[in-house]
Formats: structure tokens, C-alpha cells, sequence
């Protein structure tokens, strides 16, 4: 690994920063395999300085698999590989809260790009948290019952209400005909690296299958704040021009609204993943 590309990590737990990468340029193959392997170990990672265009981020984002459109924009027929996510006065943020996206398919992304737009004066910034350290900070009891567990996950209720408000009852009826519950097991398995997560995904978990609802209410409420742990955390204060990759099976992560009403704009990507999975060995 050349000097100038060793990742820069931010804490003990993950994030780290890459410089000396100009991703305008399509990556050599030591370099993406470096960048990947970075990847695997730091959950995060951010690049500086990197205002790309559409084709640009989509290059970049390709050198983790394949870039497939987000879940509503195929379903409603559209083809784009990216989505803009924006906030301002009149569309307040939505994406304040510990998730992993989309869990409520049966494959969820495996890793997503984010390129910073329009960065409001202070505020804004984005939260990871690593699902290995949550899960590896349970004591053996609590993995060995967690291990054993599998949750429906769902788009949810709140999901639900804002199609409804912003596009139509109709719309959002017929997302929930075309997206149905989905289990996944509580802990997984690692695809590339084999090490085990702590699988929780706020408000797109339902229900722990097979426990009372007031036993899984308190199982899921338990571990959703247990990964809030500041020991398990990174924030990343944007400026406009940073580019973030993260590994969706190994965190979570959140977008804070304090800059509202302030505008923040960002340009979305995501890889397709396989099913979440869990393996004893």
C-alpha cells in the first residue's frame, strides 16, 4: 500500500479518511483493491474534496459490485442509479434516526456512496455506528441469545404516512402490497470478512419472531440504544465535495436535522447486496 493512500483512521471503533485519491479518475486495480480492503476494515471511509459527477460517483461506487436504482424507483419502473436527497424549509429531513437502508427487502444494499452537494453553514452532520463493536461489546450470554434470533422487518408505519403525504395513499398502498414484511436473522455474517453484526435497523424492525410483542419491544429497544454507544461512533461534519462509502452490513448510521431549515443536498448511490445471513461457524 503506497504511504500517501494509508487510511487515516478517525476512532478505535471506525472511519477512516483517504487521501492522495483523486476519484475522477477511473482506480487502477491495486488502488481499488486497496480502497476496498480499507473498506472492510474501517466500516467508513471519506474522501476529500471529490465534487463528482453523476457518471463519476456511479464509476466509483462500481468497484464494490453493481450499482442497482433504489427499491421505489424500480418498482415504479424508473432505471436512474442515483437519488438526490435534499432538505430545505418546505421538506424537512427524514433521516434522523439509527438505521441501515432498506432493510425491509429481502436484499438490502451492501454498501452505499454518498457525495456531499450543498452543506449548510453548521449542521447536518452524518453518524456511523459499527455494528461489529456493538455486537462484539454483548456479553457471551447475550450474543449466544441473539445469535438465535430472527426479526420481521417492515418499511413502517411512518414510512408509509409520508408517501401517502407527499405522493398519494395510493402510492404508499401499493408499496406495502409490493414490499411485504421480510426476516433476517438479529446477528450476521459478514459476506467478505466473516466476522459477526449486531443486525438492528430502528424503526424497519417489527418484530422479533416467535417472542411476545412486549418481550421483543424490550429486546429490540435494549439493543437499538446500545448502539448508540459513543465508543461504537463516528460523525463526519461535511463540507461540500466529500464523498463517503460505507458497508451497510456493518452499520448503521444516522443524518442529523439540526441544520433545519438550512438547505443540504446530497447525491446518493447504492451496490446491490445479497441476503442478510448467519452462519455458527
Amino acid at each position: 500500500m503506497a504511504p500517501s493512500l494509508k487510511p487515516l483512521a478517525l476512532t478505535g471503533a471506525l472511519g477512516a479518511v483517504i487521501d492522495g485519491v483523486d476519484l475522477h479518475q477511473t482506480l487502477d486495480d491495486d488502488t481499488a483493491r486497496m480502497v476496498r480492503d480499507a473498506l472492510h476494515e474501517h466500516s467508513v471511509l471519506f474522501f476529500r474534496d471529490q465534487e463528482l459527477s453523476e457518471d463519476e460517483q456511479i464509476a466509483f461506487a462500481s468497484n464494490f459490485g453493481t450499482v442497482g436504482p433504489y427499491p421505489l424507483t424500480k418498482m415504479l419502473g424508473g432505471t436512474a442509479l442515483t437519488s438526490i436527497i435534499e432538505d430545505t424549509a418546505d421538506s424537512p429531513p427524514d433521516a434522523d434516526g439509527w438505521h441501515t437502508d432498506v432493510t425491509w427487502v429481502s436484499e438490502p444494499p451492501a454498501y452505499a456512496v454518498l457525495n456531499a452537494k450543498v452543506i449548510p453553514e453548521r449542521g447536518g452532520d452524518t453518524m456511523w455506528s459499527s455494528l461489529f463493536a456493538a455486537y462484539d461489546a454483548l456479553s457471551p450470554v447475550m450474543q449466544h441469545l441473539c445469535d438465535q434470533l430472527t426479526v420481521c422487518h417492515h418499511s413502517g408505519q411512518d414510512f408509509h404516512e409520508r408517501v401517502a403525504r407527499t405522493a398519494g395513499a395510493e402510492l404508499a398502498d401499493r408499496i406495502a402490497g409490493e414490499f411485504p414484511p421480510v426476516e433476517h436473522p438479529l446477528v450476521r455474517t459478514h459476506p467478505v470478512t466473516g466476522r459477526r453484526a449486531l443486525f438492528v435497523s430502528g424503526r424497519f424492525m417489527d418484530q422479533i419472531v416467535g417472542m411476545h410483542r412486549d418481550e421483543s419491544d424490550a429486546l429490540l429497544g435494549y439493543l437499538n440504544h446500545h448502539i448508540e454507544n459513543p465508543n461504537f461512533c463516528v460523525r463526519w461534519r461535511w463540507t461540500a465535495g466529500d464523498l463517503a462509502v460505507w458497508d451497510e452490513a456493518s452499520t448503521n448510521h444516522r443524518a442529523l436535522s439540526d441544520h433545519f431549515p438550512a438547505h443540504r443536498m446530497m447525491r446518493r448511490c447504492t451496490v446491490d447486496g445479497t441476503r442478510p445471513f448467519f452462519t455458527t461457524s
